[in-house]
C-alpha cells in the first residue's frame, strides 16, 4: 500500500491564473509560500527563516472558488497529491516541475475554530461545491525556550 498526500498552509504568492478549454473544463494555477521560523543554536549560530514555494494545480468545480475568492496574500489550506512532470524547454533542456494537485482548497483563518459540517462547513473539495472555511492552527509554545530546530 502507498499514500501520496500533501497538506500545506501558506500564503498565495500571486493571483491565480485560470485556463478554460473548449470542452468546458478549466484549470487554475497559483503558488503558495510556506515558511519555517528561524532560530539560534546554543553555540550562537543563527539559522535563518526558510521559505518554500509550492505550485498548486486546481481543476473541476474547485476552479470557480479559486478564481472568485483566492487572491495574492490569501492564507489558504491546500490538501492534495504531489506530482512531478518533465518537459523540454525551447533550447532542448529537460526540465522538471513538481506540483500539488489540489483535492481541497480552503481559506485558513487564525483564531477561529473550524466549523463542522452541521454548522455549514464550506470548502472546495471533490464532493462539494467550492466555498470557504476556517481552522485554528496548532501553536507549540514551550514554557522554556530551547535551541532544537524542530
Amino acid at each position: 500500500m502507498s499514500l501520496n498526500k500533501v497538506i500545506l498552509i501558506g500564503n498565495v504568492g500571486k493571483d491565480p491564473t485560470v485556463k478554460y478549454f473548449d470542452s468546458g473544463n478549466a484549470v487554475a494555477n497559483f503558488s503558495i509560500a510556506t515558511s519555517e521560523r528561524g532560530y539560534t543554536l546554543s553555540n550562537g549560530t543563527e539559522v535563518p527563516e526558510r521559505t518554500e514555494w509550492h505550485n498548486i494545480v486546481v481543476s473541476r468545480d474547485r476552479v470557480q472558488f479559486v478564481e472568485k475568492h483566492v487572491k495574492k496574500g490569501s492564507l489558504v489550506y491546500v490538501e492534495g497529491k504531489i506530482r512531478t512532470r518533465n518537459y523540454d524547454d525551447p533550447s532542448g533542456v529537460k526540465r522538471y516541475v513538481t506540483e500539488i494537485y489540489a483535492d481541497r482548497v480552503e481559506f485558513y483563518s487564525l483564531g477561529r475554530r473550524p466549523e463542522t459540517a452541521e454548522e455549514g462547513t464550506v470548502a472546495a473539495t471533490a464532493s462539494q461545491p467550492a466555498q470557504t472555511t476556517t481552522a485554528e492552527p496548532f501553536v507549540d509554545q514551550p514554557d522554556e525556550p530551547d535551541d532544537l530546530p524542530f
